[in-house]
């Protein structure tokens, strides 16, 4: 018999049905990877990011092994400070393209027993397994069997959180890092979120925990313990948020059709400058990196972005939106150019960055455009065909295997 409304009796009551989500997070991704294709560096503390040019470089730490996170260097770390806490670590530079190469495959695997895959990033994603039950058994024997795949097919690691909703799931991936596996059930949420700390809560940072603390707040079963109003009332539309939260309660679906919002690339100069030449070279280089990012990912881009950080820390976006999207190399740096032309030189420049936005699948511009009079085809222009040849050669034989002139002229050579 179904229930119904007693106030409606024409009306079915909607009782929600359990879900079983997983949230899959690849330990230490880059590094991994770099260990992976270097098996020297198996073992050692291997820090992504620019080279430290003996601790002078001027970047930030990407990622780092859970070896070089014992000596406390961490991702966001500049790089000068990771080579002081870190001396004899391995210092790589990052390779996007490898990357990319290594997620497609593990996404791969998520597809293998879902459609309803939320990647959040190239290295974890949530997947909902709620209908794959009576195909490929339980939630848990899922989450093992998806932990097999990855290494058998990457020979990388990854750590899967298994609950009734995304904000468990994720917390849960989290716990038991590198290659865990953490369940936790619909009865055992109150268990298993008594004793973690308030900052494991969404949308409680370092501010917050500060304010939190007063009130007596330091883990979510204090968080639990408070009554809604009081919470509402000392932290307005923030603390009916966290009390939802404090009980493990979260309704949002995985959406499936999850696409990228942006690409970008960026670079912290070794030394500030206002070499004009040096920057529009830096701009080629980056819009390249762009620009073969997006192929590699099938994405077109309808907005260009410039990023300008001077000696100081004051730091500038400029974007332009173009008629045709693009993923051409020197379309991306035309753009880029014209933006860069509105900042001043007057001071010497820390930072510069390339980006991209407003992404489009050039599948969906050929279905959604009508063709021009002069322009009947759908294929790709002729720059566009010619980063992906140049992709292939790079691909092939190296990215220093093809430069620009001006590169030529500055390294010395003939």
């Amino acid at each position: 018999m179904t229930p119904t409304d007693s106030s409606n009796p024409d009306s079915e009551l909607r009782i929600p049905k359990p879900r079983s989500i997983l949230h899959v997070d690849m330990d230490a991704f880059y590094a991994s990877v770099e260990q992976l294709d270097n098996p020297s560096y198996k073992g050692k503390p291997v820090i992504v990011g620019a080279d430290p040019k003996g601790g002078s470089g001027r970047g930030v730490v990407a990622a780092c092994s859970y070896e070089a996170r014992k000596f406390g260097v961490r991702s966001a770390l500049p790089i000068s400070r990771a080579w002081r806490l870190c001396p004899g670590g391995v210092y790589v530079r990052p390779r996007m393209s490898r990357y990319v190469e290594v997620s497609h495959e593990v996404m791969a695997v998520f597809r293998e027993f879902t459609d309803l895959v939320e990647p959040l990033s190239i290295d974890e994603a949530f997947l909902d397994v709620s209908g794959s039950v009576a195909l490929h058994g339980p939630p848990e024997q899922i989450a093992r069997t998806i932990k097999t795949l990855i290494r058998e097919k990457t020979g990388l690691s990854a750590s899967v959180g298994v609950a009734p909703n995304k904000f468990l799931a994720k917390i849960a991936s989290d716990l038991r890092k590198p290659d865990a596996l953490v369940i936790v059930k619909e009865t055992e949420i109150a268990a298993f979120l008594q004793d973690l700390p308030i900052s494991r809560l969404w949308g409680v940072g370092p501010k917050t925990e500060q304010r939190l603390k007063p009130l007596g707040v330091h883990t979510i079963g204090q968080m639990a313990a408070l009554p809604r109003e009081y919470l509402v009332r000392e932290l307005g539309s923030l603390g009916e948020h966290l009390h939802q939260l404090s009980y493990g309660r979260d309704d949002r679906p995985v959406i499936a059709n999850w696409e990228s919002k942006s690409i970008s690339n960026e670079i912290t100069f070794d030394a500030d400058t206002s070499d004009r030449d040096l920057l529009i070279r830096t701009i080629h280089e980056l819009s390249d990196e762009v620009g073969r990012r997006l192929r590699s990912e099938d994405f077109l881009a309808r907005t260009i972005t410039l990023k300008f950080r001077y000696e100081g820390f004051e730091t500038h976006t400029r974007q332009k939106s173009i008629d045709r999207p693009t993923q051409s190399n020197d379309e991306i740096a035309k753009v880029a150019i014209l933006l860069f032309n509105q900042f001043p030189l007057d001071r010497k420049v820390r930072l510069i960055g390339v980006g991209s936005a407003n992404l489009e699948h050039p599948r969906q511009r050929a279905e959604s455009a009508q063709l021009d009079l002069f322009n009947d085809s759908p294929n790709p222009p002729k720059n566009e065909k010619l980063g992906q040849t140049l992709d292939q050669i790079r691909e092939k034989f190296g990215r220093e295997s093809l430069k620009r002139g001006s590169q030529l002229l500055d390294d010395g050579s003939k």
